[in-house]
């Protein structure tokens, strides 16, 4: 939605406000029918490097089901035109588990996506959350919601698909040619600082969460007198044990006993030695030195194992 022209601006307020990496990933998000030839030059040479585009589908129905504004042929399109303007690295996103939706329509989105050869896909099941559109007609009866089993079937086809074309697999919903993870988003599964700037924007600092104020009005006025509209919340020792384990379960480089005893003092191996031991014999997950990891079994069950290793409010009197 920013000019190239606003968005240098606040490249060059970051610039010179903070160090910044000499090899920096900048990435700015788009949708296909937003990115013109003009606009991808002019995002080049501000130093944009990298383009996450939400494309969603390679199919008009489920466009329109969607309800996107942009059409496969603009999807396409734009992926061509973003390596013509010299920005290589190009992560698109896909939706699957789409009501009626047939296998083979799933594969021939993923030949498709695979085809313009984007560096990174990101790949999520459609969730149909209550108070959306989808949920009301879910409830009238008007769509029946994709079940969990078949859910699962449609992961697998994905995560075997692009597997087999060369991408690793290295978040639960992210894949990537090799050397091209988003640096963004893996430092949030790895608990590192970030900064958010702007309404609605998020921060961590390690020992707190801070949120900015969503109102643009009131954010942009507080500004204007000196001021961050925000509220802050305090992380507990179990917080952030609890968060490691659920963001380091779906990563392929996976869940660190040793940090999680040097770290936070908990000793996973004690907490929970029986049930390691049926996940292991269930081949759910693999222990390797000091490092769980969900075998491919394991990730159609992620966010239920990471829940079942939760400390409870307990854990904060022990340690």
């Amino acid at each position: 939605m920013l000019t190239a022209k606003e968005l240098d601006v606040l490249f060059s307020a970051i610039h010179k406000n903070y160090e910044v990496s000499s090899t920096p990933e900048i990435t700015v998000e788009a949708n296909p029918d937003d990115l013109t030839p003009e606009k991808l030059r002019e995002l080049k040479t501000i130093g944009v490097n990298r383009l996450s585009i939400g494309i969603q589908s390679f199919d008009e129905i489920v466009l329109r089901f969607l309800n996107r504004a942009h059409t496969v042929n603009e999807a396409t399109n734009c992926v061509e035109l973003a390596h013509k303007a010299g920005i290589e690295n190009l992560s698109i996103d896909l939706i699957y588990s789409i009501p009626g939706q047939p296998e083979e329509a799933l594969k021939n989105n993923l030949d498709k996506a695979f085809a313009l050869q984007p560096t990174h896909i990101s790949a999520y099941s459609l969730t149909v959350e209550e108070k959306t559109v989808f949920g009301k007609w879910v409830n009238q009866g008007k769509l029946v919601a994709v079940d969990d089993d078949k859910s699962a079937t449609q992961f697998e086809i994905v995560m075997n698909f692009l597997t087999a074309k060369g991408y690793q697999h290295y978040e639960i919903s992210n894949y990537c040619l090799p050397g091209y993870e988003s640096q963004h988003n893996t430092s949030y599964w790895q608990q590192k600082k970030y900064l958010g700037v702007g309404p609605s924007a998020h921060s961590f600092d390690t020992v707190s969460r801070q949120f900015n104020i969503n109102n643009n009005h009131i954010y942009i006025k507080s500004v204007k007198d000196g001021k961050v509209p925000f509220e802050r919340e305090g992380l507990t020792t179990q917080n952030k044990i609890n968060e490691y384990l659920f963001t380091s379960l779906r990563t392929k480089l996976g869940c660190s006993l040793t940090f999680l005893a040097t770290q936070y003092g908990h000793d996973l191996l004690k907490a929970n030695d029986h049930y390691i031991d049926q996940l292991l014999k269930k081949e759910l997950i693999t222990l390797t030195g000091d490092t769980i990891t969900l075998t491919q079994a394991g990730k159609l069950l992620a966010d239920q194992i990471a829940s079942d290793f939760f400390v409870t409010d307990d854990h904060d009197r022990l340690v």
